[in-house]
C-alpha cells in the first residue's frame, strides 16, 4: 500500500519561531506515519505467516525449521561415533577344526549348550549347525558331522545305511528306522535296556551323542554312526 502526504507550506515566512516549529511539527508528523506504516507491514506480515499453507511459511519460519534439521542431522552421526561396534567379536570364532573330507568347522558359542558349527571349504559357507536343548547332526556327500551341547564336533566318511530297516550301529547300539513321510523319518535307538533315544528328521538331518557314540539320521533316511 502506498501512504499519500500532501505538503505543507509555511506562509507566514517572516515568523523565524512560527517556521521551526512548524517544521518540527512537520517532522513528528512524518516520523508518526513512518511509523504506522512499519506497524501496519508487520502486521501484514504476520497475517501472511498465520494464513499461508504448504509453501506459504513465512521464510523466517523456513530458515528456523531448516536449522533445526541441520541441527539434527549433524548430532546423530556425532552420538553413532561414539557408540562401540561388536561387529567384529560377533564374526570371530572361538575355535576352528579339520573336519573328515577337508573342510573347517568354524565354532561359535551363543550361550550355555548352545553353539553353532559353520562348515566352510574354499572361503564357502556349505552347511550351518546349531545345538538349541539338543545335538545337532548332518550327513552331505558321504561325510557325517555332529555338533554336541558342550560345542564338540566330530565328523567320519562313510558307514551311511539306507532306511527304513534294522541296522547295528557302531557303539553296540541297534537303530530300528521308518519313514514317516516326505524327507521325514525317525529312528529308534536302542540298547541293552531298550530305547534309549528317539532322532526324528523334519525336513533337515539330526544328530545325537550316544555316549561316546555319534549318530546321524539324514532326511533321507540314511543313519550313520561313529565311535
Amino acid at each position: 500500500m502506498t501512504i499519500r502526504r500532501t505538503p505543507r507550506t509555511v506562509r507566514s515566512a517572516g515568523l523565524v519561531a512560527v517556521a521551526v516549529a512548524a517544521a518540527l511539527s512537520l517532522t513528528a508528523c512524518q516520523g508518526g506515519d513512518k511509523e504506522s506504516a512499519q506497524e501496519k507491514k508487520d502486521s501484514a506480515s504476520t497475517s501472511a505467516s498465520s494464513t499461508g499453507s504448504g509453501g506459504g511459511d513465512s521464510e523466517g519460519a523456513r530458515s528456523e525449521t531448516g536449522k533445526d534439521r541441520t541441527g539434527e542431522q549433524s548430532a546423530s552421526p556425532a552420538a553413532d561415533a561414539g557408540t562401540p561396534s561388536t561387529t567384529s567379536k560377533a564374526g570371530s570364532p572361538d575355535r576352528t577344526q579339520k573336519l573328515a573330507d577337508g573342510s573347517t568347522a568354524k565354532i561359535y558359542k551363543l550361550g550355555d549348550q548352545h553353539y553353532r558349527a559353520k562348515i566352510v571349504s574354499r572361503g564357502s559357507v556349505l552347511a550351518t549347525l546349531e545345538t538349541n536343548k539338543h545335538d545337532a547332526g548332518l550327513n552331505a556327500n558321504d561325510m557325517s558331522v555332529v555338533l554336541t551341547l558342550g560345542g564338540e564336533v566330530h565328523s567320519w566318511m562313510g558307514g551311511g545305511q539306507q532306511g527304513p530297516g534294522t541296522f547295528q550301529l557302531a557303539g553296540g547300539w541297534t537303530a530300528k528306522v521308518k519313514k514317516l513321510g516326505e524327507l521325514r523319518y525317525q529312528a529308534q535307538i536302542i540298547g541293552n535296556d531298550g530305547v534309549a533315544a528317539t532322532l526324528e528328521t523334519n525336513g533337515h538331518d539330526v544328530g545325537l551323542d550316544a555316549n561316546g557314540s555319534y549318530i546321524v539320521l539324514s532326511n533321507g533316511g540314511v543313519i550313520s554312526a561313529h565311535k
